[in-house]
């Protein structure tokens, strides 16, 4: 499909409800609307393909049936609902107009995956393909600091980058950690994301939580990994966890979860070392007053037996 050329994508639009309205399209008046559409399509260059196929309402591609209004302004089935009957574009009566030629014309289409630019070279059918898309392993990842909400997404060396640079996350080597946290009020702190570090091990990085906040009434520090990768590269590694002092420790041990996993996930299942208040209170010598917790870990690779 070349870039450029032909009929823009503009004309496109304004030329289906010319043969679109199912009430007065004959079977061979579609079919030499398919073949114009069809035309004009690998005319568009890739880009405009996906634009013309969005729902120019809530930006998100397109599945049948597609609709429109009477001036030729589509729109998908969830915004048709929502928009009570009523062109979101020019305001008139939209009715029940389904754009029919351009629903067979993006059945007959292959095209690359929206993220061919981060690595995915695969083409596929079109609806194949936002199948593909919600699950394709170049998709980018979500920025995984958990201080502040950040719109920022990309593959990984791009979010490495942009954690030191942007977010000034600690960067560390080894597979191996010792952490202290302080505060010198314990009893004020209800919730709180002190820490996010990010380890280089094995080739590989891992994000280091630890986080301050209500189980139910009570008022835990959970301590949890994350890595940058996949569920299944994630299932390759383990990981250790220790806290303790005053002669008493605790211990956990687990696997790191995916960065697709938001860390409020990952909270909520409880999936990490997870200290109640009194405790760590217990830890830190039983004054109530400051709290020092001194976290030790350990990153290592499992080792196949298949």
């Amino acid at each position: 499909m070349a870039p450029g050329g032909g009929a823009s994508c503009k004309e496109l639009v304004e030329s289906w409800p010319n043969f679109t309205r199912f009430d007065t399209t004959t079977t061979h008046e579609l079919e030499k609307s398919i073949t114009c559409i069809s035309e004009k399509f690998h005319k568009c260059s890739v880009h405009g393909v996906h634009e013309l196929l969005e729902c120019p309402i809530c930006k998100r591609s397109m599945y049948p049936p597609f609709y429109q209004c009477p001036n030729g302004h589509t729109l998908c089935t969830n915004c048709k609902i929502g928009a009570h009957n009523c062109c979101p574009t020019c305001q008139v009566e939209l009715g029940n107009i389904r754009c029919l030629a351009l629903e067979k014309v993006a059945e007959s289409l292959e095209l690359p995956c929206r993220h061919q630019n981060l690595g995915c070279h695969k083409i596929l059918p079109y609806y194949r393909k936002l199948k593909h898309e919600r699950h394709c392993k170049f998709r980018p990842y979500h920025c995984p600091y958990a201080g502040s909400e950040c719109s920022i997404k990309g593959d990984i060396p791009t979010l490495i980058l942009h954690l030191k640079e942007d977010h000034k996350v600690d960067m560390h080597t080894g597979c191996t950690f010792n952490h202290r946290y302080v505060k010198s009020n314990a009893q004020e702190v209800e919730n709180a994301i002190w820490m996010l570090t990010v380890f280089d091990c094995f080739g590989r990085q891992f994000v280091l939580h630890f986080e301050a906040f209500s189980l139910g009434m009570t008022p835990v520090y959970m301590a949890f990994l994350r890595f940058l990768g996949e569920e299944n590269e994630a299932k390759m590694f383990n990981y250790s966890l220790e806290v303790g002092g005053s002669g008493r420790k605790l211990t956990w041990q687990g696997i790191p979860r995916s960065i697709r996993d938001s860390h409020r996930k990952v909270r909520g299942c409880q999936d990490g070392l997870i200290i109640p208040r009194s405790l760590a209170i217990s830890f830190s010598g039983g004054n109530g007053e400051e709290l020092t917790l001194k976290v030790i870990g350990r990153i290592w690779k499992e080792h196949s037996t298949s």
